[in-house]
């Protein structure tokens, strides 16, 4: 029922008659006109303040229970409203509504996130990324929960309290936060050789994402989908970005999170607020019931992944986000996922993490949302028509009228009679279940290396070196030499060169496989993989031509040569980009025309971690005053290590001096040096636009990783 409304006052009414501005009157949450906000009611000016005060009472009792519990998991996170579309129907394989009919858009609300984090951790920590889309549909909600790395760390949801319990803070300190680098987590999955292959996820570059609007996601698990005769087929679900995959350095990752905790969450607000709407496409895969067997992998088996080489995505339809949230509590925070939100035509499958999850995620949101009515919040409510019998509860605010709570009834309509043999409502798809009730896992589950050495063998030398990197960071703050050694003797049988080199600097024996063979829950099965290698497990060549959204840093100061950058700067505005000046103080900088140029940033408000290339003017006095200038020459350097494209016109080729860059050694030949991803040119090629074709080019590929000596930058 909507609120009453009240007139606004008219300044020629007597004061007795005048009404209320609903607009500019402060109010309590009765609707009680509030006189001063700002001192309680007390004994005399000097006296107690006094308990009658029910407007200080209504204030400080809603502060005092605004706070929900936060998630146990994903409670860190960002969200956006938009829409799905779809390319074509696909009545073939579902009867859901809401994939038969591409002239429709259905509305979505997604919400990315940190799994392991409190709601105060940082955005850039090294994670998983939920990757949760609600689709309105006029069948009902549809919640499409997923994750930005296609497999997990555990088979049987009976294992997530203890995986999540391990990844936390230890509970003696409560330390780290956000962190899978301790004791406890390394101390579990060492004993876990099912999540071998999770962990050479985690410990990639897929873990540090640069954005949310340039990360995959999927929907973990296998489900159904049932066309209108009852028919079924396997499914997995991708969203593949439309800016493509791009991530941190983890030497950048860390600094950001000093620098702006709230990174990904700015980035995807900043993006959409400035009509740069994030977009992915949806993928599927399709595999037919009783055919799964020939791929030898067990789709019942999260920790598996099907590799695109074998069953290739079909793409179904967009998805584009345009809308941020009006306020951030009411939708991000109290929008409830449910991986159960299911409407007809898609179904679960025998999954048994994913049959644990249908549980879970409901009874954790009767806490964390105070009832059995979260479903009535407005993020949460159905688009379509909602008709049923559940009364009462907590947070209850539809007043149901009439006398019937049950059904079959004849005191009410009438129509909310069953109907045996309606087939437009849910329906399962028929599954025969002949067997005694056991505690065992099938024996396809006992393959816990083959997958993660695929992972492996896919992955460039310098993804490998990342994941190298990161395996020893993680368990060189693990106290307890022997979880380090059980690790890496686990990771002998991934692959016996990545375990020596992950063991290396750790100060313990050189792996040994047949210690990690011989310990509880190893199992020495190991299924013949199809594939050696799978390109589409790499990030590498996973390229985008849309480059708009990048940040460019322009580094200046006094005197610098406006004329040969004019250029650049127009056509790199013109594809989307954005150029930011940044300079030894803020106001404006005198160019060496007599013209001024606005400035951004000051090299001691941001760094070079917080932009996607930079930069580098010529300008004789412009050029001498950065050189002096210890954080310009850091910010520059600190660039080239993250792998950044650089771009340097004229004397701006100084501040890479020290990486053995000159701009005599190129000038009158080719645009680009060596080394990949540093364009050099003198003013005359900037002038005539030659340099910025190759400048963006080399940010389409987002990094460099192939950069050679990047230990001995000093930055």
């Amino acid at each position: 029922m909507p609120p009453l409304q009240r007139k606004t006052s008219d300044k020629n009414s007597s004061p007795a008659n005048a009404q209320l501005d609903t607009i500019n009157t402060l109010t309590t949450q009765q609707g009680v006109p509030i006189p001063d906000n700002h001192n309680s009611l007390k004994g005399g000016q000097c006296g107690p303040t006094l308990m009658e005060d029910f407007i200080l009472r209504d204030k400080l009792t809603h502060f005092d229970h605004e706070r929900i519990p936060e998630r146990v998991v994903h409670a860190r996170g960002a969200a956006a409203h938009g829409f799905f579309k779809l390319y074509k129907p696909l009545s073939q394989y579902t009867s859901a509504v809401f994939l038969q009919d591409p002239t429709i858009e259905t509305p979505v609300f997604v919400r990315f996130s940190t799994a392991i984090g409190s709601r105060g951790s940082a955005d850039t920590v090294r994670d998983v990324r939920g990757f949760a889309v609600k689709f309105y549909t006029q069948q009902g909600n549809y919640d499409l929960v997923g994750n930005n790395m296609p497999v997990y760390f555990v088979q049987d949801a009976i294992k997530f309290p203890d995986l999540v319990h391990a990844l936390k803070p230890e509970p003696v300190q409560e330390l780290p936060q956000a962190s899978s680098a301790h004791d406890t987590f390394w101390d579990f999955v060492s004993l876990m050789p099912e999540s071998t292959h999770m962990l050479m996820w985690l410990m990639s570059d897929r873990a540090i994402p640069r954005s949310y609007r340039m990360m995959e996601g999927f929907g973990v698990h296998t489900f159904r989908l049932v066309n209108p005769h009852g028919q079924s087929c396997y499914v997995k679900f991708h969203w593949k970005p439309k800016l493509g995959l791009h991530s941190m350095a983890w030497d950048e990752a860390q600094k950001v999170a000093g620098q702006d905790p709230d990174f990904h969450r700015r980035d995807l607000w900043d993006a959409i607020e400035c009509g740069h709407f994030p977009e992915w496409e949806l993928g599927v895969q399709l595999i037919d019931t009783g055919k799964e067997a020939a791929l030898g992998i067990d789709l019942l088996d999260a920790t598996k992944l099907v590799p695109e080489e074998l069953v290739p995505i079909l793409p179904i339809g967009r998805m584009v986000l345009n809308r941020n949230p009006d306020n951030f509590f009411t939708e991000t925070e109290q929008v409830a996922f449910n991986p159960g939100h299911l409407v007809p035509g898609i179904d679960f499958s025998n999954d048994p993490l994913l049959q644990g999850r249908l549980f879970s995620y409901a009874d954790s949101q009767l806490s964390r949302l105070g009832g059995p009515n979260a479903h009535a919040l407005p993020i949460n409510q159905a688009v379509c028509p909602v008709h049923h019998f559940q009364r009462d509860g907590m947070h209850q605010a539809k007043r149901h009228a009439g006398r019937v709570a049950y059904e079959p009834n004849m005191l009410a309509t009438g129509a909310e009679f069953r109907l045996d043999g309606v087939t437009q409502g849910f329906q399962s798809s028929p599954d025969m279940l002949e067997s005694v009730k056991l505690r065992q896992k099938s024996t396809s589950f006992e393959d816990h290396f083959s997958q993660a050495t695929l992972f492996w063998n896919s992955q460039s030398q310098a993804e490998k070196d990342h994941i190298v990197a990161a395996f020893r960071f993680d368990l060189s703050n693990v106290e307890t030499m022997e979880i380090r050694q059980r690790m890496v003797d686990n990771l002998a049988h991934v692959d016996m060169k990545l375990a020596s080199r992950v063991a290396t600097q750790l100060g313990i024996d050189l792996p040994n496989p047949a210690s990690a063979a011989g310990r509880l829950g190893y199992r020495q099965h190991k299924a013949e993989s199809r594939l050696q290698d799978a390109p589409s497990l790499s990030m590498v060549g996973r390229y985008k031509p849309d480059i708009s959204t990048r940040k460019v840093a322009v580094l200046v100061a006094g005197g610098m040569d406006m004329i040969s950058v004019r250029r650049v700067m127009q056509e790199l505005s013109d594809e989307g980009l954005q150029c930011k000046v940044v300079a030894p103080h803020l106001g404006h900088i005198g160019t060496a025309s007599g013209r001024t140029l606005t400035v951004d940033f000051t090299f001691s408000n941001t760094s070079s971690v917080m932009f996607d290339a930079v930069l580098i003017p010529g300008g004789i006095a412009s050029t001498d005053e950065l050189c002096r200038n210890g954080s310009a020459v850091h910010f520059a350097l600190e660039a080239y290590k993250h792998c950044k494209p650089i771009c340097a016109i004229n004397e701006g080729v100084r501040l890479l001096s020290s990486l053995g860059f000159s701009l005599s050694q190129h000038k009158n030949t080719a645009l680009t040096v060596p080394t990949p991803g540093v364009v050099i040119a003198d003013s005359q090629q900037a002038i005539e636009g030659q340099i910025s074709q190759e400048f963006m080019a080399a940010m389409r590929q987002h990094r460099h990783w192939d950069r050679v000596n990047l230990d001995s930058v000093p930055a």
